[in-house]
This record gives C-alpha cells, sequence and structure tokens, in this order.
C-alpha cells in the first residue's frame, strides 16, 4: 500500500508534470503555477514547449535528470501505459493521474511496482483540503 494523499503531498517537493502547456488557459497550466506557488518545483515534461513557469521543460521524464517524487499527468488515458512505465524506469516513487484521467491496467502496474497511484483526482483541488485541514 502506497502513501495517503496527505503524506504524498506532505512528504514530496519535486513534481514532474507530464503534459504542462505553457498556454495560460490549459488546467496544467494553473494547477501547476499553484502548486508552484505553493512551494513545490514543478518539472515540465512536454516535447512541444522548452520552458514553462520559468523552468526548463523536458521531452519525456528519462530527459529529467533530477529526482521526482510525483509524476502528474495531464494526458488522454491512452498515454498513461507509456507514462508509467517510464516513472518506474526512473525510479519515481508516485503516479498522479488528474481528473479525468483513469487508466486501470496502469495504474495496477504501478501498484504492482511499488509506486503510489493516485487516479481522477486533481492534486490542487488535494492540496487545499489539506490546506484548510491544517488550517493555513
Amino acid at each position: 500500500m502506497g502513501l495517503t494523499i496527505p503524506e504524498l503531498l506532505e512528504n514530496s517537493r519535486t513534481i514532474a508534470v507530464v503534459g504542462l502547456s505553457s498556454k495560460r488557459s490549459r488546467p496544467s497550466y494553473g494547477v501547476s503555477e499553484y502548486m508552484q506557488s505553493a512551494g513545490y518545483r514543478i518539472i515540465p515534461v512536454n516535447p512541444q514547449e522548452t520552458e514553462v513557469l520559468g523552468e526548463r521543460a523536458y521531452p519525456d521524464l528519462d530527459s529529467v535528470p533530477e529526482k521526482i517524487d510525483i509524476v502528474d499527468v495531464f494526458r488522454n488515458p491512452d498515454a498513461v501505459p507509456e507514462i508509467v512505465e517510464a516513472a518506474i524506469r526512473v525510479g519515481a516513487p508516485a503516479v498522479w493521474l488528474q481528473e479525468g484521467v483513469v487508466h486501470e491496467a496502469a495504474a495496477q502496474k504501478a501498484r504492482d511496482a511499488g509506486l503510489t497511484m493516485v487516479m481522477d483526482r486533481c492534486i490542487l483541488k488535494e492540496h487545499r483540503k489539506l490546506a484548510r485541514r491544517r488550517g493555513a
């Protein structure tokens, strides 16, 4: 069994956001901007971008040169199995699939590999819930 959502958010600092767009209108941008303002280091992972939110973007997880605490996924469900494989390869301890992103087989593969798996939940909403509970 992986970490609970509060444990994951409290013990993580670096979030690789797969599918992060530089378009301010995209949910990936707003969520990542919020998480960055909450003190998390955001690493954009998107082959179409060079920089987002002041951070260098990487084409894929395998190209990220530092330790990743959470792989946050803003992609279509059909892209999830490949992302989970990459998360396992790079040693990320957790994969977070945003609202509307569901892939049961890939989620099970991540769990079987010992990763914490969060599916169909918004990391921003969960962080706000945690902050409210703490009275922040």
